[in-house]
């Protein structure tokens, strides 16, 4: 309604414009007497003609006509005609006049027209910017209001996060029954910051909390309150505030919180609009009263880089962190994802949840949506447990590209590669199970993987399980050298892995007889924030750098040298492997485990228990 309102008074300007230039143009061509140009000459030639006014095309004037009683003066207008051939029709009595070609409505859009496009693009790049109706409506908020009905999310829906759960169900009672708080002068924390990686559940774990408690839940975006003209973002900010009193008890949620709540006075320039939005938001969150069941709620994955103003008592001042979940959350999150998706009676969800160390809900509600996609593609009418490992191996090695053409000696290197990888592994203690081998390339970059899968949930790792992952991911580097003798570009993000590994060893968990039990990284932080102990700052000299890189590389160099010695002493296994490799594309792991025992060669004792 108040878009054609807007809209008529557009209209109704530019009717009553028009109308008032109409209006002139007819008085200056029809309120006067218009004359021939020969009636204009005769009347001079006969004295008649009193005062003249005269432009390139017209002469207006006074004239005297005769009347029944006299003369009378009256006014006139009339065409000029070029005078040479005005006194050649006058010589022959030719009645003559002068036409001027009507230009008005060409005149009125060559001016009108730009003026209208310009008005319309006008109009048009402040409703983008405004991401209103129209530019009116730049200062007020963009915000979604759900009510109940509209979210029908509750904490029976959020699983995995049990912990963040129990600390969110006071601002549920709170928001229900208020007065159980303030009768002996309780006060709810004004601010609940959600923090966790991403696709954790942070937003979902908002709305829960709405929906459990059947207030207004006011959701945005941190980045919706940033525009590129100053003032605006606090405008929103306060009309935001004002609508979510007018509706309390409610809950204002702003997600991505850390592109409003950037620590201000550290970028190159300054970003005035942003702090100011800033302020203004640090301003409401002082001024509204918490007995008003206003609860202001946000989301971010970058807790460091939030200014510390945001973060102080009374303002946000708990933190819950939503964290990856553990095996037995991500049970839970699977059966809740599963709970419309029919399945057969073979899938084990304790099974799938091993399967998937290190997955957040995000990853999980993919992953069982993927897997029906297969059952779909397949032609079943159930998702089985083949369905589901295939889900996983698209999730973490990306899609099979069986078209994609690679020659036999590539293919030879890729399977003496991977098995490479699958043969240290099972050799050694501390590795992680090996479950399937494949050449068939998945994703952008990889022809081929080995895929292992821990047994059980860890948090930490001993010195010499890290050993054993780096020598697993040199294997396959060794297995090119020993049957090949050269070295292909398939190692890269091998390389990549045990680099990261050895050199976390030497500089942050003190690994390294040489260096100490000293920590040597840098405070981690964005390298935008140009402050001190960032990433770019290195607190320690030239020599111990010297000494980090030559204790990175000689741990390289000896688990190298121990994987390359294993793959030598089992070389058979390894040839057995590949040839079986090649043949059938994809081997499982205890395939490979089953010609080690059959060529004399026991696995790990940690790999035969896996098997077991």
């Amino acid at each position: 309604m108040e878009k054609r309102t807007r809209f008529s008074i557009w209209y109704v300007l530019l009717a009553v414009w028009a109308v008032l230039i109409i209006q002139n143009a007819i008085s200056q061509f029809y309120q006067l007497k218009r004359i021939p140009y020969s009636e204009f000459i005769t009347g001079l030639e006969q004295g008649r003609v009193v005062e003249v006014s005269i432009t390139q095309d017209r002469i207006q004037g006074k004239i005297k006509t005769a009347t029944g009683g006299g003369e009378k003066i009256e006014e006139f207008i009339t065409i000029r005609v070029d005078p040479e051939l005005s006194d050649k029709l006058a010589k022959y009595n030719v009645k003559f006049t002068g036409v001027i070609e009507s230009t008005f409505f060409r005149d009125l859009l060559s001016w009108v027209v730009p003026i209208l496009l310009f008005m319309g693009l006008w109009y048009f790049l402040f409703r983008r910017m405004s991401g209103q109706q129209g530019f009116l409506a730049l200062g007020k908020n963009k915000a979604k209001i759900y009510v109940q009905e509209d979210l029908n999310t509750v904490f029976d829906d959020v699983a995995g996060l049990d912990e963040a759960k129990e600390e969110l169900k006071e601002v549920v009672e709170f928001l229900k029954q208020p007065e159980r708080f303030t009768r002996i002068g309780g006060k709810l924390p004004k601010g609940v910051l959600l923090v966790g990686p991403p696709g954790t559940g942070k937003t979902l774990l908002a709305k829960a909390v709405a929906g459990e408690s059947g207030v207004p839940f006011f959701s945005m975006s941190g980045s919706e309150f940033v525009e590129m003209f100053v003032g605006l973002g606090a405008a929103r900010v306060r009309d935001l505030f004002q609508q979510a009193k007018a509706k309390a008890p409610c809950i204002i949620f702003i997600d991505e919180l850390d592109a409003l709540g950037k620590a201000r006075g550290l970028a190159v320039g300054g970003h005035d609009e942003r702090e100011q939005t800033l302020n203004q938001l640090l301003v409401e969150m002082d001024g509204f009263d918490p007995t008003a069941g206003v609860i202001l709620m946000a989301a971010t994955n970058r807790p460091e880089i939030l200014d510390p103003a945001l973060l102080r008592p009374g303002r946000f001042d708990r933190h819950i962190l939503v964290d990856k979940p553990d095996k037995r959350g991500r049970e839970e999150i699977l059966k809740v994802h599963m709970r419309n998706v029919k399945t057969a009676p073979d899938v084990d969800v304790t099974n799938i949840a091993a399967m998937t160390p290190g997955f957040a809900g995000a990853d999980l509600a993919n992953l069982v949506n993927e897997a029906a996609l297969l059952a779909v593609r397949r032609g079943k009418d159930q998702v089985t447990t083949d369905e589901f490992r295939e889900a996983v191996e698209r999730v973490i090695a990306g899609l099979e590209k069986k078209n994609r053409l690679i020659n036999e000696h590539e293919r030879r290197i890729v399977a003496y590669h991977e098995v490479g990888h699958a043969v240290v592994g099972l050799s050694l203690p501390g590795g992680d199970p090996v479950q399937k081998i494949t050449i068939v390339p998945r994703g952008i970059a990889a022809l081929g993987y080995t895929l292992n899968v821990p047994t059980e949930e860890r948090f930490l790792m001993m010195r010499t399980e890290l050993l054993t992952r780096i020598a697993m991911a040199l294997g396959g580097r060794a297995a090119e050298e020993i049957i090949l003798g050269d070295v292909s570009t398939g190692a890269h993000n091998d390389l990549l892995k045990a680099t990261d590994i050895a050199r976390g060893m030497v500089k942050e968990y003190g690994m390294d007889e040489t260096l100490g039990r000293v920590y040597w990284e840098s405070e981690r932080r964005p390298p935008f924030l140009n402050v001190p102990g960032s990433a770019s700052e290195r607190k320690y000299s030239e020599q111990t750098a010297r000494e980090i890189d030559q204790a990175v590389r000689r741990i390289l160099e000896e688990q190298f040298a121990r994987a390359k010695q294993i793959l030598t002493e089992r070389r058979v296994v390894l040839e057995e492997g590949a040839r079986l490799l090649l043949e059938k594309e994809k081997i499982e792991g205890r395939e490979l485990k089953e010609i080690m025992v059959e060529k004399g060669f026991a696995p790990s004792g940690d790999q035969a228990a896996a098997s077991s």
